[in-house]
């Protein structure tokens, strides 16, 4: 029995591996759908609900939904975009983005978003949270200010012996992403770098390497997000 299968992305017939979720048969035929909380590598998690697709008709989210033979799939449509659009003004107004003064500014997967669904005046209310900025650390600064709760970071990032750099405290509107100081008292560069690479925002920076990479030359200064090459899982960081 072959293992490939057939579904139908926006009236485009593509064929994808038997066990693919629906957001990497996507990928592999050059289609986008946009994610957030997706990385590669990790156990899609479907927190962010940025890649709502309708599936024959009803809403799921394309980064856990697997894909099936004969699946109808609506992507890029008025109102799947609107839905998009909703979400990313919502993860604007529930936190402080001030994307002028961010380090992420052209490498933010968030900001890139916000301009591709042309938001400008979100529709709901800002909150203005008080939120804590941790730079406790050595080398990683938290400012909790940007964070949108993907937890790429807390499902993504373990030092050497396996334990998680990154946790989830509290519940609901109070929940937050905390940083370990002692499993992350002796990270390595690279380990620190990885960690500013995962998140998709400004929430995680190195300390002492700020701006270092001209603004202009970054990652969605150079080409919009989901254009060209960049039709693949959300990388983050200078990439």
């Amino acid at each position: 029995m072959s293992d490939i299968i057939k579904l139908v992305i926006d009236g485009k017939e593509i064929e994808a591996k038997q066990g693919q979720t629906i957001l990497a048969a996507a990928v592999d035929n050059g289609i986008f759908i946009p994610t957030l909380c997706a990385f590669e590598g990790i156990t899609p998690k479907a927190s962010c609900r940025i890649c709502t697709v309708k599936v024959n008709g009803r809403p799921m989210t394309a980064c856990s939904t697997p894909a099936e033979n004969g699946m109808e799939i609506e992507n890029d449509t008025a109102e799947i975009n609107d839905i998009r659009k909703a979400i990313i003004e919502a993860l604007f107004v529930e936190g402080n983005h001030f994307c002028p003064s961010c380090e992420k500014s052209g490498n933010c997967d968030l900001q890139a978003l916000g301009y591709r669904y042309q938001m400008l005046v979100p529709r709901f209310p800002y909150s203005f949270p008080k939120r804590p900025i941790d730079a406790k650390n050595d080398k990683l600064i938290l400012d909790t200010n940007r964070c949108i709760l993907c937890l790429r970071c807390v499902r993504g990032l373990k030092d050497e012996n396996g334990k998680s750099l990154f946790a989830l405290r509290k519940r609901g509107i109070h929940a937050e992403v905390v940083i370990d100081h002692e499993v992350a008292a002796n990270i390595s560069d690279e380990l620190a770098q990885k960690a500013m690479d995962i998140c998709p925002v400004g929430v995680i920076l190195r300390k002492e390497v700020g701006f270092n990479q001209p603004i202009g030359t970054r990652k969605y200064d150079k080409v919009s997000i989901g254009v060209g090459n960049d039709n693949k899982f959300n990388q983050g960081g200078n990439k």
